[in-house]
């Protein structure tokens, strides 16, 4: 079990960035939320299998259609994060 907090930069308010994030997080089992910052990046923070983390970093990267996306940070993380994946 690993937990990674992510940040992402770009276009990435106002195409579906966090309902798309959270879809792929469900697909991939992995728990935790994803929210739009005041300063117009997303953070999205994921906790469960590390191969599953590291393929949503990868999505993350991509995003939805619309999304135009110029940078991924990493943060490893120990947040305890409820099951489920919210958006808010």
């Amino acid at each position: 079990m690993t937990g990674a907090r992510f940040l992402v930069t770009g276009k990435v308010q106002g195409v579906f960035f966090r309902a798309s994030a959270r879809n792929e997080a469900l697909k991939l089992r992995l728990r935790g939320y994803a929210r739009n910052l005041p300063d117009g990046r997303v953070e999205v923070v994921a906790c469960g299998d590390a191969a599953a983390v590291d393929e949503l970093e990868q999505w993350l990267w991509q995003g939805p259609p619309a999304a135009r996306v110029d940078d991924v940070v990493r943060h490893e993380c120990g947040e305890d994060v409820p099951a489920g994946f919210t958006v808010s």
